[in-house]
């Protein structure tokens, strides 16, 4: 996704939230179809998961090289909502794929 230089950080934070939250949804979505033994289905939700943790980080990175360059804000409290979602997605995804081998070997 091209990013535009001029979002806020709302706008920006938003982003975060939604990418992250389709993340964990994903990798939810996946433990669901693995429980079913629905294998290749819940790799597709990881996978989606990991595109969309990748877009969430694409956004995390546009503040980083902000703040690197002089150009950083005071975080706000749904810039620290965002990343509490992140890392929430981050989490969730790393143990859904633990449940996942899990049920393959069962």
């Amino acid at each position: 996704m091209n990013v535009e230089k001029n979002l806020s950080l709302e706008e920006i934070s938003f982003q975060i939230i939604l990418h992250a939250g389709n993340a964990r949804s994903s990798a939810m979505e996946a433990i669901q179809v693995a429980k079913a033994k629905q294998f290749d289905a819940a790799a597709a939700k990881m996978k989606e998961a990991e595109t969309e943790i990748n877009e969430a980080h694409h956004f995390q990175t546009k503040l980083l090289q902000k703040e690197a360059s002089g150009e950083g804000e005071n975080p706000t409290v749904l810039l620290i909502h965002a990343q509490d979602h992140l890392m929430n997605s981050l989490t969730v995804k790393e143990l859904a794929q633990e449940i996942i081998e899990i049920h393959q070997n069962k």
